[in-house]
């Protein structure tokens, strides 16, 4: 039988892999026989212990029901999916689900506030190879995931200022773009969200050339995150941080209010399907 003990530099989706087959084993089954007690596929759980493939949230809390392994499997896999991640977004990933107040800017639709096949798509980008396939869809699980945090108990206080470019610019399919505007609408009514467009009304504004996002942790430091032009940064320093946080309220003064935001969002869904 596979043992469970770690071993060093081990990764976390082989450390998951390893569980899964340990468990699987310890229950003295084939992959055949986990196949047809869970109804899925066979070839799909051998791809799972052999880490070379990165399940959805659900998959491991089934499994962790069917073993009763207390939670084992969905810890192992919040530990997996942050991999996905390149490493100059490690230190934020840590952060974000901590967070007890996030701000956020983005150019386009926030990651946070994505649907899956939004998510896949923007993600695909110019994939030709199955390999290629296959990242996207494990990047897509660690986005779907990643939203977990908006659900936590107590929920953090989210602020997102979206850029009217986001609302103009959807995606092949329509009724995934339906389903993505109305998605919006359904979080701007979430009591912890407070959503905003800027619109192109505003006119020019400092941070046309990327994306800002400010993290409070329930210990009141503070971090703030840019991404663009292929680069990002975690700062760190308190006046810094300072700097930036004014640089966020600035932009929010030119946004919409909130209510006006909903009915500016309703509208751009009511123009897409006529």
């Amino acid at each position: 039988m596979t043992e469970l003990t770690p071993t060093d530099e081990e990764s976390g989706r082989a450390a998951l892999g390893r569980a899964l087959r340990y468990l699987r084993e310890k229950a003295g089954l084939s992959l055949g026989q986990l196949a047809e007690k869970t109804s899925y596929d066979k070839s799909y759980l051998y791809r799972l212990e052999v880490s070379q493939r990165l399940s959805k949230l659900a998959v491991m809390e089934d499994l962790d029901r069917f073993y009763d392994s207390g939670g084992l499997l969905v810890q192992l896999w919040k530990v997996a999916r942050k991999e996905v991640f390149k490493d100059r977004y490690k230190e934020f990933m840590r952060l974000e689900p901590t967070a007890r107040i996030m701000h956020k800017f983005a150019l386009g639709i926030p990651g946070l506030f994505q649907t899956e096949e939004v998510a896949r798509e923007l993600l695909s980008g110019a994939q030709e190879t199955d390999a290629e396939a296959e990242l996207v869809e494990e990047q897509v699980i660690a986005r779907m995931g990643r939203q977990q945090l908006l659900h936590r108990k107590p929920a953090p206080s989210v602020r997102i200022i979206m850029d009217e470019y986001a609302l103009r610019r959807p995606v092949a399919d329509p009724k995934a773009w339906d389903e993505q505007l109305t998605h919006l609408l359904d979080m701007g009514e979430t009591a912890s969200v407070v959503l905003q467009v800027l619109p192109f009304a505003a006119g020019a504004h400092h941070l046309m050339d990327g994306s800002l996002t400010l993290l409070w942790q329930d210990d009141a430091s503070a971090v703030a995150y840019t991404e663009g032009n292929g680069c990002a940064e975690l700062i760190e320093d308190p006046a810094a941080v300072t700097r930036y946080r004014l640089s966020y309220d600035r932009l929010r003064d030119l946004a919409l209010p909130p209510p006006d935001s909903t009915e500016f969002i309703r509208g751009v869904l009511e123009e897409h399907r006529s």
